[in-house]
Order: C-alpha cells, then structure tokens, then sequence
C-alpha cells in the first residue's frame, strides 16, 4: 500500500456533502491487488453517525465523494485506477487497524467512463 501526497495537510479544505455534513480528506492510498490498480480516498466528517435507515443518505455522501472529489484529482495520463474506494469517519484512524470507537463506513466504485458506479461491497 502506497501513500499519495494528497493528506489532509496538504488538502484540508472542508467538503460540504449532500448530507449537509463537512468532510476533510484524511489521506490517498493506492496499491494494486490482484485485479488492477486501486485508489483509497479516506474522508472525515465530525459528527458523522452511520445509522440503520441512513443508507441512501451515506451511499449519496459516498457517491459525491467519489464523483466531485476523487475522479477530479486521477490524472488522464498513466495506468487509470480499476477501482475506487471512499471512506468516511467520524475520526482519523490508521488504515488496516482496527478502532472499535471509530464510526466508519466504506464503499467500492468502479471507475468507467469517467464515472463512478457503485459496486455493492
């Protein structure tokens, strides 16, 4: 897994999510499993609380993240990602290490045509 130089320092601008919540991008990570190229954006949004019933408005979120934030900042030039993956938590947390006090919520997207679709995890 590799870290890009997008962090939270260097982007630290809020995003203002359809759900009405801000988010911060915490970090870029990419890596290339068995299947192609990879891109993990990793978001935080303070007062983000995932609920059972919520699922349209995070899925929105996750959506919106992808397609105004991570398709924009994947350059045309050189091997184009397989795949995106948006996280979103109410905290930072370090990637692969599991945080039971942390509220997380992940999905993966396929990227064609410019496009982000949602591939059920």
């Amino acid at each position: 897994m590799m870290a890009l130089g997008a962090t939270a320092s260097a982007e630290n601008a809020p995003l203002a999510l359809p759900s009405g919540l801000n988010a911060r991008l915490q970090e870029v990570l990419t890596d290339r499993p068995g299947e192609g190229l990879v891109y993990r954006f990793r978001f935080v949004a303070e007062g983000f609380i995932p609920e059972a019933g919520q699922l349209e408005t995070v899925l929105g979120d996750l959506t919106y993240l992808c397609t105004e934030y991570a398709l924009t900042r994947i350059s045309d030039i050189g091997p184009q990602p397989r795949q995106i993956i948006i996280s979103l938590a109410d905290k930072e947390t370090e990637f692969g290490v599991a945080d039971p006090t942390a509220r997380q919520v992940f999905e993966a997207f396929a990227v064609e045509e410019n496009t982000c679709i949602w591939e059920l995890f």
